[in-house]
């Protein structure tokens, strides 16, 4: 479904974002990339869609590679590319419903987007998707107007109503409360397992990729230090990926809540 073949990112500084990344993704799995600051995260997502440009390597969505293409021909791909941004970016000033239509701009064409004459059944496909996040009563609401978890689902809408084969996150829950972060989470997971769709989530928090990725991947400066699941992130592992810190405590912390108590936090 995707796979990256020596993926490589330096900037004009000199600094190596990404090593020769290489990475293979099966349709409908979800991944977290986990690492420090600075351990290329952003980076590898954004070099996927070519918001940022790759200086070597390829990188394939099905039978496309990504890398390759002219600009107008990247504008169709990514319309198979959803991306959900840390800081929500959506349009302050517009309805809820206009933000997550804004994600059929790559098929509707300007002119029907500023006039706001989009088909019939991207309108109902907005008004689904807005009720199985658990906003309908919110369609006619001005982005202002939502919380940091209700902006988070908009754009989660946004990038699920382009009807992608890939979802690239960016720190989805960096801005919100731990029990709304969990909340986001679960909801991106599940609405990729319903679709069968790849998910990449860029995320600092590994406790949370722990409980609900498929997979994860483990990154240090540039380079890919671990791939395994989530319950092979040992203290040494995590040691590896982030430095020396008391992983074992923090696990045992962990260990001796019981599930019930564990789900219960998250409520």
């Amino acid at each position: 479904m995707v796979r990256l073949e020596k993926l490589t990112k330096t900037y004009k500084t000199g600094d190596q974002a990404l090593k020769a990344v290489d990475l293979d993704i099966p349709e409908g799995q979800v991944l977290a990339l986990i690492g420090p600051s600075g351990a290329g995260k952003s980076t590898l997502i954004r070099c996927l869609n070519r918001l940022v440009e790759p200086t070597g390597g390829k990188a394939w969505l099905g039978e496309t590679e990504l890398t390759s293409l002219s600009q107008g021909r990247l504008r169709k791909a990514r319309r198979r590319i959803g991306m959900i941004f840390q800081e929500y970016a959506l349009v302050e000033r517009l309805t809820v419903m206009e933000n997550v239509l804004s994600g059929r701009l790559g098929y509707v064409g300007f002119w029907r987007s500023f006039l706001r004459r989009y088909p019939q059944k991207d309108v109902d496909e907005a008004f689904r998707l807005l009720d199985r996040v658990g906003l309908l009563h919110m369609a006619d609401k001005r982005a202002d107007e939502l919380s940091g978890g209700q902006r988070q689902r908009v754009g989660i809408c946004r990038a699920l109503i382009q009807d992608p084969d890939l979802l690239l996150v960016d720190e989805p829950t960096a801005s919100l409360d731990p029990k709304t972060s969990r909340q986001i989470m679960r909801l991106i997971v599940e609405l990729c397992q319903e679709r069968r769709l790849a998910a990449i989530i860029n995320i600092h928090d590994v406790a949370l990729a722990q409980m609900f990725v498929q997979r994860v991947i483990g990154l240090e400066f540039g380079s890919v230090v671990f791939d395994g699941a989530p319950d092979g992130l040992t203290p040494d592992v995590l040691t590896q990926i982030y430095g020396e810190e008391d992983w074992e405590a923090t696990i045992q912390k962990d260990e001796g809540r019981s599930s019930e108590e564990v789900e219960e936090s998250a409520w």
